[in-house]
C-alpha cells in the first residue's frame, strides 16, 4: 500500500496546506485513536507534546478533538523535545505518544509523528492502518464514551531528571564552561537546567521562543551564532540543538564545528577502548568517509543505511547494535534512549571528555573529515538516472579517478525532482572537479529525457 500521508518521519508539510490543515489533523487524531483503541484492552491514553511553533496550539487542539471523538483520553505535555515525549510515553504506560513538530524546519512548517508504547516509532503496519482509517467517515463516540483531556504533571521536571540519570553519578560538570544554543525550540526550558544542575557554568542563547523564531539563525542548522558565543564566553564546548531537541551539533574550544559523524566517532571510540562495547555503528549513505575509515582502523564495524533516522534504527535493530546516527547530528544511543536525543548525546561526549582528560578538539582530531561536495540537479518528474548509460559511465570514470581514496554517490530526492550528486575524497580540488563534471552529465541527460 502506497503512503498518502506518512513520510519517513510522520506527516509533515506547510501549515494550512494539506495534510497540515485543521480538518486533516483532526481526522488523523480520530483515525489514530480508532486504530489504537482497537488494539488495546481499554481506551487508555495518548500523550501529546509539541515544539514552540505558533501553529502548535492549533494542531494540538485538532488532535485533541479527534482523539476525544474516538473515545481516547489525552494527556497534554506542552513544549517538550521529541525524545522527552518518547520517554514520557514509555513511563506513562500510554498507548502512544504524539509529537507536533517539524524539527529543524522553519516556523511555517509543522508535522505530526507518533511513538509506540515502548518509546520507538510506530511500526509501519500501524501507520498503514491509520492511513486506511483516514479514508473512513468520522463517527463520534456517544457522549458517555468521549475521551477526556488533562495536563501531564511536571513533564519538564521528569525529563530533566531522566537526562541527568544518563550521566554517571561519579562525575560532575564542575568547572566546565558550556555555550548552549536551544534554537528557540522545544528544549529552551529543559536543556539549561540539565547542564547547570550537573555543575556546568552555562551561557545560553535562543531560549526565548515567540512562536516564529524557532531555528531562525540559531540551532544546529545555523551554528555560526554558537561559534561566536563560544569565542566570546571562553567556553570549553558549545552545544547546539535543533527545534525539537533530537539533533546535536557541537563546537570545540577552538571554535570549530563538530558534526554528527565526529560525535559518533568520539562516543564509539571511547566505548571501544574502555567499556563493554556491543557491535558496531550505523551511519547513512551521507556519512563522511572519514568516519568509516577511522572506525575501520579502530576495529569497529560500520554499516550504512538509507538517509533518515527510521532507516538507521532499522539497521541497528537488524544488527543488534546500540549506536548510530547521521551527519546532521541525529545520534541514537539505544542504551540511553529509544530515539535521537541531543541532550543525552551531548552528555555522552562530555563524559568522554572528563574521563579522558582531553578537550573536544583533541577527541575529534582522531577522525579525518574528508572533503565532500554535493550538487543538486533539478530533473523532470520521473527521471531515472539509473537507466542512463552516459551517467553510469561518468560514475565509473569518477570512481576510477578517486581509487580507494574517495567515493561517489548519486541519490534521488524523496521529496523533490532532484538528483543529489555527491563526491568525497582526500583531494579537495579533485573532488570539486569530479562533482562538477558528473553533475553536468546528469544535467544534460535529464534535459534530454
Amino acid at each position: 500500500m502506497s503512503r498518502k500521508y506518512f513520510g519517513t518521519d510522520g506527516v509533515r508539510g506547510r501549515v494550512g496546506q494539506a495534510p497540515i490543515t485543521p480538518e486533516l489533523v483532526m481526522k488523523l487524531g480520530w483515525a489514530a485513536g480508532k486504530v489504537l483503541a482497537d488494539n488495546a484492552e481499554s481506551t487508555g491514553k495518548v500523550v501529546i507534546g509539541k515544539d514552540t511553533r505558533v501553529s502548535g496550539y492549533l494542531l494540538e487542539s485538532a488532535l485533541e478533538a479527534g482523539l476525544s471523538a474516538a473515545g481516547v483520553d489525552v494527556s497534554l505535555i506542552g513544549p517538550m523535545p521529541t525524545p522527552g515525549i518518547a520517554y514520557l510515553t514509555r513511563t506513562a504506560r500510554a498507548q502512544a505518544g504524539i509529537v507536533i513538530s517539524a524539527s529543524h524546519n522553519p516556523y511555517y512548517d509543522n508535522g505530526i509523528k507518533f511513538f509506540a508504547p515502548d518509546g520507538f516509532k510506530l511500526p509501519d503496519e500501524t501507520e498503514r492502518n491509520i492511513e486506511a482509517m483516514m479514508d473512513q467517515p468520522l463517527h463520534t463516540q456517544e457522549a458517555a464514551r468521549l475521551g477526556k483531556a488533562v495536563r501531564y504533571p511536571d513533564a519538564a521536571g521528569r525529563y530533566i531528571e531522566f537526562c541527568k540519570s544518563t550521566f554517571p553519578n561519579r562525575l560532575n560538570l564542575n568547572g566546565i564552561k558550556i555555550a548552549l544554543d536551544c534554537a528557540n525550540g522545544a528544549a529552551y526550558h529543559v536543556a539549561p537546567p540539565v547542564f547547570t544542575e550537573l555543575g556546568a557554568e552555562v551561557t545560553a542563547m535562543a531560549t526565548e521562543p515567540d512562536g516564529f523564531n524557532i531555528n531562525a539563525e540559531c540551532g544546529s542548522t545555523a551554528p555560526q551564532a554558537l561559534v561566536d558565543l563560544v569565542g566570546e564566553s571562553g567556553a570549553d564546548v558549545g552545544i547546539a540543538l535543533d527545534g525539537d531537541g533530537d539533533r546535536l551539533i557541537m563546537v570545540d574550544e577552538k571554535g570549530r564545528l563538530v558534526d554528527g559523524d565526529q560525535i559518533l566517532y568520539v562516543i564509539a571510540g571511547a566505548r571501544h577502548n574502555g567499556e563493554p562495547y556491543q557491535g558496531g555503528v550505523v551511519g547513512t549513505l551521507m556519512t563522511n568517509l572519514g568516519l568509516e575509515k577511522a572506525l575501520q582502523q579502530a576495529g569497529i564495524p560500520f554499516e550504512r543505511s538509507d538517509v533518515g533516522d527510521r532507516y538507521v534504527m532499522a539497521a541497528m535493530k537488524q544488527r543488534g547494535w546500540r549506536l548510530g546516527g547521521e551527519s546532521s547530528g541525529h545520534i541514537i544511543c539505544l542504551e540511553q534512549s529509544t530515539t535521537g536525543d541531543g541532550i543525552v548525546a551531548a552528555l555522552l561526549v562530555l563524559k568522554v571528555m572528563l574521563e579522558s582528560g582531553k578537550s573536544l578538539s583533541e577527541l575529534a582530531s582522531g577522525m579525518r573529515v574528508y572533503p565532500q561536495k554535493m550538487i543538486n540537479v533539478k530533473t523532470g518528474a520521473g527521471f531515472d538516472f539509473t537507466r542512463s548509460g552516459a551517467i553510469s559511465e561518468a560514475v565509473r570514470d569518477a570512481e576510477a579517478a578517486l581509487g580507494d581514496k574517495g567515493r561517489v554517490l548519486l541519490r534521488a530526492s524523496g521529496t523533490e525532482p532532484l538528483i543529489r550528486v555527491m563526491i568525497e575524497g582526500e583531494d579537495e580540488p579533485l573532488v570539486n572537479s569530479l562533482c562538477e563534471n558528473l553533475a553536468d552529465v546528469v544535467r544534460a541527460e535529464a534535459s534530454g529525457a
